[in-house]
């Protein structure tokens, strides 16, 4: 038995017992029928309902369980980042002066996460996902063997926060000094073929779309969600992001630069050095290395086979403390890094595999063989 079949096989055990100790009303809202594709391919980062049944309904014996799911599906670091990413809510709504709503009764909630269960674990071919507020994970099993672990999302708002001490609160402080420490690697030649544009995005450029096209670019803050809302919170939304991107001086020209392309943008790993390719090896192996070990291990291996095709673009600040943004992207690969939000102090970042997110084209193929009606 392979490693990602072991990992199948603990993922269904989990899941199997938190289905266990839900109610009838509660296993409807966390369940579909697979595919289910319209929702299945669906995934958000904002605070807005990712589908399922969120803790806020479950007991603190099933917050367990689908903690014990999250600690059986990530490695340690993985899972530890993802626990505080949710604790951050707190801080985050304290940063706010505890008044964002977002039209309910508490607009920042670490108890608004929500688990997503899609055809029966251990049969066949499943899937489940977890996801709230700067967190969306997403894990597609075929004939008991882990197929995809993409999209992968994590975010910190904020970034950086201070705690008792001379210390800072960083969850995702790694990717942020590991590409920075690549850029100031780079010579001044190698520099101007990484730098994709002088300003940061506001976000990602991938948004949350389930796939990816020639010349995207980032979605408005106001449709990143599950419906839009009324008129004079949606028009809060949009001003928002307008006022960022006028903060950050990041005007169409910047867009353009740095949309989406089927062929990367950036220096290529192929025109770096020794020392500088594992750094940016490093800064792979600290995306990869948020899922169970047994599962990373072979997709750091794919990204081996990929590696002197990848490409990284920089854009904005080099300077800590400072909106920035970074992609690294190549073969099936693609990686977001976005630092510009409250003046470089949000960070959103994403692993993608672009041919597998869940589920991808194995997927499709596994469904052409016989009949897989429920």
């Amino acid at each position: 038995m392979t490693d990602t079949h072991l990992a199948a096989e603990r993922m269904a055990e989990r899941v199997a017992e938190l289905l266990d100790s839900l109610s009838p009303d509660q296993r409807v809202a966390a369940t579909w029928s697979f595919p289910s594709d319209d929702e299945r391919r669906l995934w958000f980062y904002t605070p807005t309902d990712h589908g399922g049944l969120p803790l806020s309904e479950m007991s603190s014996r099933q917050h367990r369980l689908v903690h014990r799911l999250l600690a059986a599906a990530l490695s340690g670091p993985g899972y530890n980042t993802a626990a505080l990413i949710l604790g951050q809510e707190n801080i985050l709504d304290y940063t706010d002066g505890f008044t964002t709503d977002f039209g309910r009764e508490r607009g920042r909630d670490p108890m608004l996460y929500w688990v997503a269960v899609f055809g029966e674990p251990g049969e066949g071919t499943w899937g489940w996902r977890f996801g709230g507020h700067h967190l969306s994970l997403h894990f597609t099993i075929v004939d008991g063997r882990v197929v995809s672990t993409t999209p992968c999302f994590m975010g910190a708002d904020p970034a950086r926060v201070a705690l008792l001490g001379p210390h800072l609160h960083r969850p995702l402080g790694g990717v942020e000094d590991l590409g920075r420490e690549l850029v100031r690697s780079l010579d001044p030649t190698q520099l101007r073929q990484a730098i994709g544009s002088p300003v940061a995005p506001t976000d990602i450029i991938g948004s949350n779309r389930s796939t990816l096209s020639e010349g995207d670019q980032s979605l408005p803050l106001p449709v990143i969600w599950r419906g839009r809302f009324e008129a004079e919170l949606d028009a809060v939304l949009a001003n928002m992001q307008r006022k960022t991107d006028e903060a950050l001086g990041f005007t169409a020209k910047h867009a353009r630069s740095l949309s989406f392309s089927a062929r990367p943008r950036g220096i290529p790993a192929s025109d770096l050095d020794a020392d500088q390719r594992e750094i940016l090896r490093a800064v792979l192996e600290t995306y990869v290395g948020r899922i169970s070990d047994d599962l990373a291990d072979e997709q750091m291996a794919k990204v081996e086979t990929q590696f002197d095709g990848l490409h990284f673009v920089w854009a904005g600040d080099i300077d800590a403390g400072l909106p920035h943004y970074y992609r690294i992207q190549g073969g099936d690969l693609l990686v977001e890094y976005d630092n510009a939000q409250r003046s470089g102090n949000h960070v959103h970042t994403v692993w993608r595999d672009l041919s597998l997110d869940f589920g991808g084209d194995p997927l499709a193929e596994h469904y052409t063989q016989g009949d897989h009606r429920h």
